[in-house]
């Protein structure tokens, strides 16, 4: 059975029919409404809780773990990817007890510079190796033909993608076409299948800053998961509003509750805007607080950023040596 096949069989027993726009739409649209409200409340007051300092410092190390080193550029260079994987192996060459990331995020055609810049790291990040994620499916915009969108993610995974970051298809999903863009993640699923029957994880960006409402938010979590996604992720970091505690805190809660309906965990990433320390240790209380704990690994939980590691970083210093260090004591990259 393929991978579109156990996706749909698993769709059809939550929904109770076959996943067509009617009875996806009867599904979604039958979801308890969002208090928007309450949600925000309950993101701000996660988001007061204070930490030790002892805690603090296992809390940044957590942080570090749980990033993806990214660089989406047009001007990326296989010279640039190979300085991001320097800096994903090694955080801070002044302290090698520093964890290392949990995978290094470019663009498909940047895959085999980071794997051979890579090398012996190249594993899986629940065991300390660091994976090599690719967008695809005409990432960020999502504008382009299905054989595109399976071309781009096939040709990733055959350069040796562990993981594939795809956009929805927004504007189909804004009209309501609820089927079309359940197949479309559907067969980005089956793309990402390899020849020796393993997958590439699939992360899905809904981006959630062109989705309006945290209703539409709600209905595009269920949708991507039911369709086969591994991860659930808000942005592209291409547009803003990008991520946000109100909205990561709902697309927990929906991995709870799908959790809780279904025995299988999915993963959240929240992308684009996560600059700080202080920050990300509000992430992780949510995200503790709200899925559980057993979330705050690599394969459940991930921080989509490229510059929020080197503020990690120094906060770190800052507990080691008692003092913060200057910018300059992190590279750039």
């Amino acid at each position: 059975m393929t991978t579109t096949e156990l996706s749909r069989r698993a769709a059809v027993d939550v929904l109770g029919g076959e996943p067509d726009d009617a009875t996806l739409r009867r599904f979604l649209h039958g979801l308890p409404g969002v208090d928007a409200v309450g949600l925000e409340q309950r993101a701000a007051a996660l988001g007061t809780r204070s930490i030790k300092t002892t805690s603090k410092a296992g809390a940044l190390d957590k942080v570090i773990s749980l990033i993806d080193l990214t660089t989406l550029e047009g001007a990326d260079t296989a010279g640039k990817v190979r300085s991001l994987v320097a800096k994903a192996k090694t955080p801070d060459a002044a302290d090698p007890s520093t964890p290392r990331v949990a995978a290094v995020c470019v663009y498909g055609d940047m895959v085999p510079h980071a794997i051979e810049a890579l090398g012996s790291a190249h594993g899986d990040p629940d065991d300390g190796g660091i994976h090599v994620a690719a967008v695809a499916t005409a990432f960020p915009s999502g504008r382009a033909s299905m054989e595109v969108k399976l071309a781009d993610t096939a040709d990733a995974v055959a350069a040796g993608a562990d993981e594939i970051d795809m956009v929805i298809d927004r504007g189909a999903f804004l009209e309501g076409r609820y089927g079309f863009v359940f197949d479309q993640i559907a067969r980005v699923k089956e793309a990402c299948r390899r020849e020796d029957g393993s997958h590439a994880a699939l992360k899905v960006i809904m981006e959630t800053g062109e989705l309006n409402t945290y209703d539409n938010i709600k209905r595009a979590s269920w949708l991507s998961i039911l369709a086969g996604g591994d991860f659930i992720k808000t942005s592209t970091g291409k547009v803003q509003p990008a991520a946000t505690l109100p909205t990561t805190l709902l697309m927990l809660e929906t991995v709870r509750d799908w959790y809780r309906a279904t025995g299988e965990r999915i993963g959240v990433k929240p992308a684009g805007g996560i600059r700080s320390s202080k920050d990300a240790i509000k992430y992780l209380v949510t995200v503790a607080e709200t899925a559980g704990e057993q979330w705050l690994q690599p394969h459940l939980f991930r921080f989509g950023a490229s510059s929020l590691l080197n503020d990690v970083l120094l906060q770190r210093q800052k507990i080691t040596t008692g003092h913060y260090s200057g910018a300059d004591y992190v590279t750039i990259d």
